[in-house]
């Protein structure tokens, strides 16, 4: 999700799948945060995040909040192993996961999560408006 939205707004950086990945997978299979809410962060921390320590946090923090709220309150968690019903950090959950194509649902988080991400920054987007990043 973060490099589909960076190349969209024709930002390029060889980081950007590298620091992404240990994310997917409820956070490295540890059945923590879904893998699409940390990527909807890293979007709105790529277009609000500071560049700085003494940089204002006011902003991001704002909307990585309402992020967290409109997704919880669309798909009923943030938590990976809640909202796909399997340990994938188990052979019989990752079984679990294959079997019951639970890849389809995960789509559905990950469109949401980018949705609600794009909504949030989109006064940062290009296409005519200002971009930060």
């Amino acid at each position: 999700m973060l490099l589909a939205v960076a190349e969209s707004e024709r930002i390029q950086s060889d980081l950007i799948p590298k620091i992404a990945t240990g994310f997917c997978g409820g956070v490295s299979r540890t059945c923590g945060m879904c893998g699409a809410v940390s990527g909807g962060i890293m979007v709105v921390g790529l277009f609000t995040g500071r560049s700085a320590s003494t940089d204002s946090i006011t902003e991001t923090y704002r909307k990585v909040q309402k992020l967290l709220e409109e997704f919880r309150l669309r798909f009923g968690s943030t938590n990976c192993r809640e909202l796909t019903g399997c340990d994938l950090g188990t052979d019989e959950g990752q079984e679990f996961f294959k079997k019951n194509d639970i890849k389809k649902t995960c789509r559905i988080y990950t469109e949401g999560a980018t949705g609600i991400a794009l909504s949030l920054v989109e006064d940062r987007l290009s296409g005519g408006r200002r971009t930060k990043a």
